[in-house]
């Protein structure tokens, strides 16, 4: 079988997060001889679901596996299925939320585009926006990265990012841009209400044309010889900094 990025899901706890969120599994290969703890928990879920579980030996299941570290399991899915921005708003529209998103301008290491999605998930952020172009794309790598967070979280797909801000801001959203030759720290700024924010590319930050658009930069305070963070870092910092102060206002 031909090894396809985009389709199957490998290793055990996100096998698992997979079968709990009841997306469709086309079907399951398992390692021949592997029946023992959180495999037969597989089995026993998919079995329940009624899905194929196919067994293989170990050499078939490495040609198949685009990992190491596969846990002898690996499941075959539908390509990912992105939703519109519109999806998204109306996800926060229906838990009576003010909009909380998260842009990503060009995360092109599918790592930290799902440690982010694990991020932002965590966060009760109500989606995440990537480009088409110059960007990494929900595969197996960025699902194993998020543990399996992709499962549970809106992913829309964008031609322009630039237009998309337009959209978000007519929906009445406020957009939020990280930036290091700014001024303001990202503490000292209000991310409470219908909010989205930017984060941009792991070398080059956000694009000149995305900047613009932002309606604030704000910035993380950076102490040491080395002068920018990881764009998964960075994300985790600003977006929970937006959560204390929305939880503060919820709670008064």
């Amino acid at each position: 079988m031909e090894k396809n990025y985009e389709d199957q899901v490998e290793g055990r706890n996100s096998v698992l997060e997979l079968l709990e969120s009841g997306k469709d599994i086309n079907k399951i290969f398992i390692t021949k001889g592997e029946k023992h703890g959180s495999i037969n928990k597989i089995i026993a879920k998919a079995n329940e679901r009624k899905i194929i579980i196919v067994e293989k030996d170990r050499k078939q299941m490495e040609e198949m596996a685009t990992n190491r570290n596969y846990q002898g399991v690996i499941a075959i899915v539908p390509p990912f299925e992105y939703v519109e921005v519109e999806d998204i708003l109306q996800e926060a529209k229906e838990k009576k939320e003010d909009a909380f998103i998260l842009i990503l301008d060009g995360i092109e290491d599918p790592h930290n585009l799902g440690s982010i999605i694990r991020t932002a998930e965590t966060a009760g952020i109500h989606g995440v926006i990537i480009p088409k172009r110059r960007s990494a794309s929900v595969n197996s790598t960025v699902n194993k990265a998020s543990s399996g967070a992709v499962e549970h979280m809106k992913i829309a797909r964008v031609t322009n990012i630039s237009e998309t801000i337009e959209k978000l801001k007519k929906a009445g959203l406020w957009i939020c841009g990280t930036d290091i030759d700014k001024e303001k720290y990202y503490y000292n700024q209000d991310l409470t209400g219908p909010l989205a924010i930017v984060i941009g590319n792991e070398g080059n930050g956000i694009g000149e044309k995305v900047k613009k658009k932002c309606d604030f930069l704000i910035k993380i305070p950076m102490k040491g010889k080395v002068t920018s963070l990881n764009a998964s870092v960075s994300t985790g910092i600003v977006v929970y900094e937006a959560v204390k102060q929305r939880n503060k206002i919820n709670s008064k």
